[in-house]
């Protein structure tokens, strides 16, 4: 059974710091790129960052850049999303994501709530 799931999130002050974590099972793990979304009310999803499977590579947002870092650790089957200097309008559902040409899959979610 594939399994996605996300934790780390929860409530802090503008310019404090999470990091959410993504445990991963029931598929080769380091053979997808995985990534991380984000959906506030309201508004659509939207990419945050990703890395892939092969070389490390990364991608992020404009919104996020030089704020939030991106890693895996492939032992451990598991991505992190380390999130500083976190805004209010980083507030949102927090989406894990892991795919490859084939696959698509999707996690529970985890709710950042960021205070003013």
């Amino acid at each position: 059974e594939v399994q996605l799931v996300e934790s780390g999130g929860g409530l802090v002050q503008a310019g404090g710091s999470l990091r959410l974590s993504c445990a991963a099972s029931g598929f080769p793990f380091e053979a997808y790129a995985i990534g991380w979304f984000r959906q506030a009310p309201g508004k659509e999803r939207e990419g945050v960052s990703c890395i892939s499977p092969s070389d490390g590579s990364t991608y992020y947002g404009d919104s996020v850049k030089g704020r939030f870092t991106i890693s895996r650790d492939n032992a451990k089957n598991t991505v992190y999303l380390q999130m500083n200097s976190l805004k209010p309008e980083d507030t949102a559902v927090y989406y894990c994501n892991a795919r490859d040409f084939r696959d698509d899959y999707w996690g529970q979610g985890t709710q950042v709530t960021v205070s003013s």
